[in-house]
C-alpha cells in the first residue's frame, strides 16, 4: 500500500505540473466565469410532501444584464512552459500508471463496497403539526442475518421504514433498538436481496490521523454515492444531539459527507468499516459540508449493537461528574503543577461520583487579570485504573467502555497530593436535558 501510494504521489505532481502548466496557458486566453454552487438545506423531519423528499443541488450563474465577472491570471505570463522538456516519456508514462492503478483501487473498492450499503427513506409523524413527513439516510449492512446499522435520528420517530439495496430492490424494515447516547440505531429486513453482502467492522483504535478513508452513503438523495479523504482528528468528543452526554471517540474526516450521509459507513483502504457518518460542522444554514465531518467509531458499534439487536436498548455507566481538560488558565487558577488531566467542575448529588467523595469546584479565582472566574477547589483526574489521563476525553472514553455495576479506580490531584477512589459505576439516568452546547448538525 505504501508503495502505491508513493507512485500515486510522485505520478500525481508530476502530472499536475504538466495540468498546470497547459492550464496556464489555456487561462491566458479563455474568459474565466464564476459559478457560485449552494446547496439546499437539509432535510428535515417535518411534513412534507412525498415527492419532495430528495433535496436538490441549485446552482446560480451570472445573470444577463449585470457585468460578468472575470478573472486575469498574472502569474500565467511567468510559466516556465520549456520545463517540460526536462519531463522523460517514461517519467510520464510511471506517473500515468501511478493514477491508473489509484483509479483501479477505488473502482474496485466501489464494486466490493456498494453491496453492503443502503439508502434509508423513512415517514415520520411531526411533533409539531401531527402530519406525516418524509426523511432519509444511509446505513450498512452488519450481517446476513439482516441487520442494517445507521443513526439513531434517521429512524427515530419512524412509522415505516424502506432500505434501498445497491441493486435497486427495496425493503421493509422494522427497527430492532435504538440508543439516543451514541445515536446508533439497529433495523432489519427479512431477507437480504441476492450480491448484497455484510461489511466487516475494523478496529477504530488502529486508526491514525492522515489515513485515507471512503465513505459512502445517500447524499441528498443520490444513493450510492462514494466521496475520498483523509482522517484529519482522532479522538473528538461530540454531542449526541439528545442528551447531554457526549459520544467518545469521535473520527473527524474531511471526507464528503453531507444531509443524507447520517448512518452511512466510512471505511478505510483495507475495506473495512472504521466509523459511522453522524454529523458535519456547518457555518451557515444550508447545512452543507465545510469538510468537517465526524463519525461515530466503529468500536462504539461493536459495543453497542449486539445490545441493540438482543434488548432493543443499551445500558452506558455514569460517573455523574461535569469539567474539561487543564489548560493555562486552569493550572494557574488552581495552582497546578502540569496541564495534564481532567478537571471536575461539577458533581451530581446523585451519582456515584459524590456517593464516592469526589469533589467539584469550591470557588473562582479572583482578581482582574485573565485567571479571574476560573473556577477553583475541584479534584483533578490524572489516572483510572493505574492508566494516565491527560484529558477529560481519555476519562469520558475509559468510562464508557465499562458497564454499570463495574468499579474503577480515580486517581484524583487533591491539595497536592495524589489519592486514590474507588466509585462503582451507575446506569445512566432517563430523560436527562439535552446539551445545548453543541454545534454540529446532523446529516
Amino acid at each position: 500500500m505504501n508503495r502505491r501510494l508513493g507512485l500515486l504521489l510522485g505520478g500525481g505532481c508530476l502530472i499536475l505540473v504538466i495540468l498546470v502548466i497547459v492550464a496556464g496557458s489555456m487561462l491566458v486566453t479563455i474568459p474565466f466565469r464564476i459559478v457560485r454552487t449552494e446547496t439546499a438545506a437539509p432535510a428535515q423531519k417535518t411534513a412534507a410532501p412525498a415527492q419532495n423528499q430528495n433535496t436538490a443541488q441549485v446552482q446560480q450563474v451570472h445573470q444577463p444584464g449585470t457585468p460578468a465577472p472575470t478573472f486575469t491570471p498574472a502569474a500565467a505570463a511567468t510559466v516556465n512552459i520549456a520545463a517540460t522538456q526536462s519531463l522523460s516519456a517514461s517519467q510520464v508514462a510511471s506517473g500515468t500508471q501511478a493514477l491508473n492503478s489509484t483509479s483501479s483501487l477505488m473502482t474496485g473498492r466501489y464494486a466490493q463496497l456498494h453491496p453492503g450499503v443502503v439508502s434509508i427513506q423513512v415517514l415520520v409523524n411531526s411533533t409539531q403539526t401531527g402530519e406525516q413527513g418524509v426523511a432519509a439516510g444511509s446505513g450498512f449492512i452488519l450481517d446476513t442475518e439482516g441487520h442494517i446499522v445507521t443513526n439513531n435520528h434517521v429512524v427515530a420517530d419512524a412509522t415505516y421504514v424502506t432500505v434501498a439495496f445497491a441493486d435497486g430492490t427495496q425493503e421493509e424494515a422494522k427497527i430492532l433498538g435504538t440508543d439516543v447516547d451514541s445515536d446508533l440505531a439497529v433495523i432489519q429486513v427479512n431477507q437480504l436481496p441476492e450480491g448484497m453482502h455484510p461489511l466487516a467492522l475494523g478496529d477504530s483504535n488502529n486508526l491514525q490521523v492522515g489515513d485515507w478513508v471512503i465513505a459512502i452513503g445517500n447524499p441528498f438523495g443520490l444513493g450510492g454515492s462514494m466521496t475520498l479523504g483523509i482522517v484529519s482528528a482522532l479522538g473528538r468528543s461530540i454531542p449526541s444531539g439528545v442528551t447531554p452526554f457526549a459520544i467518545p471517540g469521535a473520527i473527524q474526516t474531511d471526507a464528503a459527507i453531507n444531509p443524507g450521509n447520517s448512518g452511512g459507513p466510512l471505511i478505510n483502504l483495507d475495506g473495512q468499516v472504521v466509523g459511522i457518518n453522524a454529523q458535519i460542522r456547518t457555518s451557515s444554514s444550508g447545512g452543507g459540508n465545510t469538510g468537517v465531518g465526524f463519525a461515530i467509531p466503529a468500536n462504539v458499534v461493536r459495543h453497542v449493537a449486539p445490545s441493540l439487536i438482543t434488548n432493543g436498548a443499551f445500558q452506558w455507566p455514569w460517573l455523574g461528574i461535569a469539567g474539561g481538560n487543564v489548560g493555562l488558565l486552569t493550572m494557574q487558577a488552581n495552582k497546578l503543577s502540569s496541564q495534564k488531566g481532567a478537571y471536575i467542575n461539577q458533581v451530581d448529588a446523585n451519582g456515584p461520583a459524590s456517593k464516592a467523595g469526589l469533589r467539584g469546584s469550591t470557588g473562582q479565582a479572583s482578581g482582574s487579570g485573565p485567571v479571574s472566574g476560573v473556577p477553583t477547589g475541584g479534584d483533578v483526574v490524572v489516572a483510572v485504573d493505574g492508566k494516565q489521563v491527560t484529558t477529560f476525553d481519555d476519562l469520558l472514553s475509559y468510562v464508557a467502555f465499562k458497564a454499570p455495576g463495574e468499579q474503577v479506580t480515580l486517581t484524583v490531584l487533591r491539595d497536592g497530593k495524589n489519592q486514590d477512589i474507588p466509585i462503582t459505576l451507575a446506569p445512566r439516568p432517563a430523560n436527562m436535558q439535552p446539551d445545548q452546547t453543541g454545534q454540529n448538525s446532523n446529516p
